[in-house]
């Protein structure tokens, strides 16, 4: 689908209050085939390259669908390695998602270790711009959000309507459990990244994800001491 094609916000946000009505309480195979016939190759999924779960569903569903990986230039040898694995394996087209700017750039303009700074202008830099700029061209995305991985994420619909975007945003999972995940997972062997097991349940950046303590929220070890829960990309 070319940029041209796409519909407007206006009509996508009709789409999208059609949709969280008639999939509240769909499953996450119907909720994926339901944007597959929708929105065709204007449907894209968000990969981080953790559990998932949500990639090899797609990848069921809809063969061939775009993964959108954020390559941030942070991320942990594992991360990328298990981006390289799903690449080589399942069938998908994985799209590496670069910021503008390299590491040693962005340290050249903003000083060493922008991150812990100020983390937000680093995740503004090198996760939510380059996912604004890839999603121009598609009309809906599916994220892996689910309700029960933090308090913040408690009331995610299945389908909503992605305004800071004009985007039709798509939460497949936003009801399974860890539970379901883990069983989907045993169940499809599904490819997943190793720190999974070894303590780190919630992946991102390697200089602002911690392990968590038995007990701790999923998310505690990601901006670990500050007050931060989110990049922005979902929010």
């Amino acid at each position: 689908m070319t940029i041209a094609a796409l519909r407007t916000p206006a009509e996508l946000e009709v789409i999208a209050e059609r949709g969280a009505r008639e999939l509240a309480d769909a499953s996450a195979q119907e909720i994926l085939r339901w944007a597959a016939d929708e929105f065709g190759p204007g449907f894209a999924v968000a990969g981080s390259m953790q559990d998932n779960v949500l990639v090899h569903l797609a990848s069921v569903v809809v063969p061939g669908i775009d993964v959108l990986f954020l390559d941030t230039g942070y991320h942990f040898i594992e991360t990328i390695g298990t981006a390289d694995a799903i690449e080589a394996v399942y069938p998908v087209t994985l799209r590496r998602l670069l910021p503008l700017q390299t590491v040693a750039e962005q340290d050249a303009e903003h000083g060493k270790d922008l991150f812990a700074r100020d983390p937000d202008l680093c995740c503004a830099l090198r996760k939510v711009a380059p996912l604004n700029k890839a999603l121009r061209g598609y009309e809906a995305w599916a994220t892996g959000m689910r309700r029960s991985e933090a308090v913040t994420r408690a009331n995610t619909p299945v389908v909503q309507f992605d305004a800071k975007r004009g985007k039709v945003r798509i939460a497949p999972l936003a009801a399974w459990s860890d539970d379901d995940v883990a069983h989907y997972i045993e169940r499809n062997n599904v490819l997943v990244n190793p720190l999974l097991s070894d303590e780190y349940p919630s992946i991102g950046c390697e200089p602002c994800t911690r392990r968590v303590l038995p007990g701790q929220d999923s998310r505690a070890g990601r901006w670990a001491g500050l007050t931060k829960t989110e990049c922005g990309i979902n929010t």
